[in-house]
């Protein structure tokens, strides 16, 4: 899967999908699933190094200063592993993505609830 390196900061806001779009300086033609991953950089409250989430990138639009707004949708959690982040688009094998299981889910309003124990054991216990 094409992955994204972000600070931790914006890869949580990602992942609590307080953050719709993702700005860079470049374009992409990749569309679809991408792997949202936090750096390196130790933030006080944030997850570092690790793969946090699958978001799918519908949209990219130019703006008028030279950037690209890149739109993320669809937020799923995954169970966080560790990645070494790179520059650009970078690939990591599928195999290392896992979702919730259907018992740690749940359904409201057709919205996918994660359950406080899936939450607690795989994203609050590697927080920085």
């Amino acid at each position: 899967m094409k992955a994204l390196s972000l600070r931790p900061d914006y890869a949580w806001d990602v992942l609590t999908e307080n953050k719709k779009f993702e700005y860079r300086t470049w374009n992409t033609k990749h569309r679809g699933d991408l792997l949202i991953c936090s750096t390196a950089r130790k933030l006080p409250g944030f997850i570092s190094k690790h793969a946090i989430a699958v978001v799918n990138l519908t949209e990219v639009k130019q703006l008028g200063n030279g950037t690209f707004a890149w739109r993320l949708d669809n937020v799923r959690c995954i169970k966080p592993f560790y990645v070494k982040g790179q520059q650009g688009l970078f690939n990591v094998n599928d195999s290392y993505i896992e979702y919730p299981r259907e018992n740690d889910v749940t359904m409201e309003n057709g919205v996918e609830i994660i359950s406080d124990d899936f939450w607690k054991h795989y994203y609050e216990a590697i927080i920085d």
